[in-house]
């Protein structure tokens, strides 16, 4: 149960404050399906589960930043996502949620073929023709019509690392991007460089497209952050755990 509530915790926060410190980089739409499928798993792995752990000499910078990105959700990003989803329809903001999900290919179809996944790759790439031609440039997700194109487990450098077996290092908190690790932090970094979004400019607006996908996105999760956050009893130390535990799932799949 207590690993349950890790991952649960783990998932919202690194969707949550996913933002632009690397312009460009966009966390993925999909991480409602995938969040729903670690659970399934995780029923039925609730006994004799392993616990992962990560060093953290930077405790007092880390937790410093933990609260400073609470702060920020509660008072910019919660309320600015609240007002999007009050004026703007679900049909809307499901279609821009696709179509920032298709941007992301690229980032998911080169680290599937560096962990030599390549039928994942394939359906990746099948999924990237199909929806930004039919679908319209991936406003629409047309790919469910073919069961052979089901979205794939989401694939990043950083999880490329972790298979090659590059640990975790130490574990970081970003100022506005949040929960990561040494690892992680320069999987990410490699990962906006795949991003169409990166190469817009200027600068400005293309932090600020990457900040709009992850409003888009936090309007289908209001809500949720808050009722974690309140059922942990030292929240830093439970949200850390949640993140590796969470990084160690998406390693497996």
């Amino acid at each position: 149960m207590k690993k349950k509530i890790y991952i649960i915790v783990g998932t919202l926060t690194f969707v949550l404050f996913g933002i632009v410190l690397f312009p460009g980089l966009s966390f993925s739409s999909s991480e409602d399906d995938e969040y729903a499928a670690i659970m399934e798993e995780l029923e039925e792995e609730d006994k004799g589960s392993e616990t992962y752990s990560v060093s953290d000499p930077l405790y007092y910078w880390n937790k410093a930043m933990f609260h400073v990105n609470d702060k920020l959700y509660f008072w910019a990003m919660k309320p600015v996502a609240s007002g999007y989803k009050t004026i703007t329809p679900t049909i809307v903001r499901s279609g821009i949620k696709n179509f920032f999900y298709n941007l992301g290919t690229p980032v998911r179809f080169v680290s599937c073929l560096l962990q030599g996944k390549s039928e994942a790759a394939g359906t990746e790439l099948g999924r990237f023709m199909i929806n930004t031609t039919f679908g319209v440039l991936g406003f629409g997700d047309l790919s469910y019509l073919d069961p052979k194109l089901t979205p794939p487990p989401d694939e990043d450098f950083g999880q490329t690392l972790g298979i090659w077996g590059i640990g975790n290092g130490i574990y970081l908190v970003w100022p506005v991007l949040g929960p990561s690790t040494l690892r992680d932090s320069i999987g990410a970094f490699s990962d906006s460089f795949l991003s169409p979004v990166t190469y817009t400019e200027p600068l400005s607006v293309s932090a600020g497209i990457t900040a709009f996908d992850q409003i888009n996105s936090l309007s289908f999760r209001l809500g949720d952050y808050e009722t974690l956050k309140g059922a942990a009893l030292e929240p830093y130390e439970a949200f850390r755990n949640a993140y590796i535990q969470y990084r160690v799932q998406k390693i497996k799949d």
